[in-house]
């Protein structure tokens, strides 16, 4: 189940993407059906598909506090607990981080007996989808996790069209956290890219800051294999520019542009490259 934390938390709890619904009382029943989904899923393919290499993918971002307060550290350690920790933990067995998001007690009102066992499973791999970091402060108004982000736009950081930060140490950060984890048998970097305000001209497309933007970030994931990271693979996101959620056909993500009108096919430098540093 793909970023179980985007669809749940766009879809459940501020409405921007399908279906629409907000709050934590639909927020939260989402996150536990959603987990139990994932170990179902896996349990099913197991048995259907023995010799299968089966495993499921989480959405993350390396989270950091805006200063050394312990208020700021604390937010930040909240946000972390839900965006990075929310779905992997029970996953693998070690149940909803509440110690570190206490608002997620809430959960047990939707728990049926036998729920904690049948929300664990042995995944093979799991994928890592990591672009960038948060900055985290605390924020009194917002509630629940009492924790604000301080948006790239406001911090003088080079930006993707999507206004999130280039910070290639973020996926370096990320693969050490999940590696940590003694369950994790293999990662997979299954999403990293950028969307950049692709232009043609004469017949080309010259992105240079995307080629810049891959080339910077597999030196950080190169840097975690070697230092024993369980790293198996790496995707970029994405091959062609595509339809991207709510933004739809805006953002260029793309090695390879579209022009969604005539659907004429463009490889872009940094596709040129990829293709090259494959070979």
């Amino acid at each position: 189940m793909n970023e179980p934390s985007v669809f749940t938390g766009a879809g459940y709890f501020f409405g921007i993407h399908a279906p629409g619904k907000t709050g934590l009382k639909n927020f939260l029943p989402a996150v536990h059906h959603a987990t139990l989904c994932m170990a179902a899923g896996g349990k099913i393919l197991r048995n259907l598909l023995p010799g299968a290499e089966i495993g499921t993918t989480f959405s993350c971002s390396y989270i950091e506090p805006y200063s050394d307060k312990s208020k700021d550290i604390s937010a930040a350690k909240r946000t972390d607990a839900l965006i990075n920790r929310l779905f992997i933990e029970p996953v693998l067995g070690m149940g909803y981080p509440v110690a570190d998001l206490p608002v997620l007690k809430g959960m047990e009102k939707y728990m049926q007996p036998g729920d904690a066992d049948n929300l664990k499973f042995d995944f093979d791999f799991i994928g890592v989808q990591n672009y960038t970091r948060e900055i985290v402060k605390y924020s009194f108004f917002t509630p629940y996790v009492q924790a604000t982000l301080v948006k790239a736009e406001k911090r003088n950081v080079p930006l993707t069209s999507m206004r999130w930060e280039v910070y290639p140490p973020s996926i370096y950060y990320m693969l050490k956290k999940f590696g940590v984890y003694p369950q994790v048998k293999k990662i997979y970097l299954t999403e990293n890219g950028a969307a950049f305000p692709d232009v043609v001209i004469d017949g080309k497309v010259d992105d240079h800051r995307r080629l810049e933007y891959l080339q910077e970030y597999l030196k950080e994931v190169l840097k975690a294999k070697n230092e024993g990271c369980k790293v198996s693979g790496y995707f970029i996101w994405t091959l062609t520019d595509n339809f991207e959620w709510a933004e739809g056909y805006n953002p260029r993500f793309g090695i390879i542009y579209v022009d969604f009108k005539t659907q004429q096919r463009v490889v872009k430098s940094s596709g040129k490259w990829y293709a090259d540093f494959l070979r």
